[in-house]
């Protein structure tokens, strides 16, 4: 039976895109600056054609440049919805396009609505907030974690994309109920269109508050059923690893291993190529490290030795499947470590289309996420979605 399994590298932009100086990411481009900043060894990557994707927007990779004869079909994506974010990206390639973006917060103190702060309180009978602005989740809990420990206030954050986090020492606010805080905390953002709730517990350890791996996404709800509810409805099995399912809300997803970090995902994603499947089988992965713990924090070296990791991973995969089954590699949205500020890029992202044992194409710059949706659809030989035009 045919299996498909696809690899986001979270942030693994390749470009800005036509329309970045309308987002301040105008020269932005993740994978050609961490290539010309730390010596990358990506072998598979490229193997698989990531430099001759490059080249269709006429950028050369550094240690990465193109091969005579690429064994996966290369193309870039444009991202067709508005934004630059985890939800957006990953929704749009799963056939669901946004004709309008979410929700930012300010970014300056105070960030939230007095109402939804005051509303929050009163739902979840805390007494107030520390934070109220838009810092990076590390430094904030560094800041602020006394006064936390000492107030029992959870630390409420954003950033520069759609979300509203919430912070808590776990010896001050259990998980469990840090859990139920933002589960209001959701409910009360859908009003304002907000992508995303995110549960950030921590502990403290000597003097330093260090983030544990229960992170735990609330997404805002699907505007439409999306590829994963397609392929689930045809009897596809579906099989999400680390924070795909948060993303769709657990929406058409069969199994759920909700792994941490980028160790954790690769493990399973590595186990769950190796299996026999008795029915056709989808397998979506998401690898949150690249972004979350080096983009973010302008790690380029951090960076570029991660993506190494993530190459002997696919490197695993590619022995494991079977002929006909299918890896696509692909990114989200940018975030430069070269860049100004500690936000996402407004880029296109490669697609790598390694089917096992057959011929492969130059599917040049396509014009919307969607189209990989369009071509799973395809690949499975089931009926096509709203959204998208197929490469096969």
């Amino acid at each position: 039976m045919k299996k498909a399994i696809i690899v986001v590298i979270d942030s693994f932009g390749i470009g800005a895109l036509p329309d970045a100086k309308t987002y301040n990411d105008s020269g932005a481009n993740t994978i050609k600056h961490i290539c010309e900043n730390t010596k990358v060894n990506w072998i598979n990557l490229k193997k698989l054609g990531l430099g001759n994707a490059s080249l269709l927007i006429n950028e050369e990779l550094k240690g990465c440049e193109k091969v005579d004869k690429p064994i996966a079909s290369y193309g870039i994506m444009a991202e067709k919805s508005p934004g630059k974010d985890t939800t957006t990206g990953h929704w749009e390639m799963a056939g669901i396009i946004l004709e309008k973006p979410f929700t930012v917060f300010p970014q300056t103190y105070p960030s939230f609505p007095k109402e939804l702060i005051n509303e929050l309180c009163k739902r979840t009978q805390i007494k107030g907030i520390l934070g109220n602005k838009a810092a990076s989740g590390t430094k904030i809990i560094q800041e602020l974690g006394a006064e936390h420990d000492k107030t029992g206030f959870p630390i409420c954050y954003t950033s520069a994309d759609s979300v509203f986090q919430i912070a808590a020492n776990t010896a001050i606010i259990p998980l469990k109920k840090l859990y139920d805080i933002c589960e209001v905390a959701r409910e009360l953002c859908d009003k304002y269109n907000i992508g995303r709730v995110i549960a950030r517990p921590f502990i403290k350890e000597g003097n330093t508050y260090i983030r544990t791996k229960d992170r735990h996404d609330f997404s805002i709800a699907l505007p439409e059923k999306s590829l994963l509810d397609h392929l689930q409805e045809k009897k596809i099995n579906t099989v999400a690893v680390g924070k795909i399912g948060p993303i769709f809300n657990e929406s058409g997803i069969n199994q759920s291993y909700h792994d941490s970090g980028n160790k954790d995902c690769i493990k399973r994603m590595i186990e769950l190529s190796k299996e026999i499947n008795e029915t056709p089988e989808l397998i979506f992965v998401n690898l949150v490290d690249t972004d979350m713990i080096f983009g973010h924090r302008r790690d380029v070296l951090g960076y570029g030795k991660e993506v190494n990791n993530i190459d002997i991973a696919i490197g695993q995969i590619i022995n494991n499947i079977k002929e006909n089954d299918l890896l696509i590699i692909v990114g989200d949205h940018g975030c430069d470590p070269t860049f100004k500020g500690s936000d996402h890029t407004r880029e296109y992202v490669p697609i790598l289309w390694y089917e096992k044992g057959k011929t492969t194409n130059n599917l040049g710059i396509r014009n919307s996420f969607s189209d990989m949706s369009q071509s799973i659809c395809k690949y499975f030989n089931i009926s096509s979605m709203k959204n998208g035009i197929s490469f096969i």
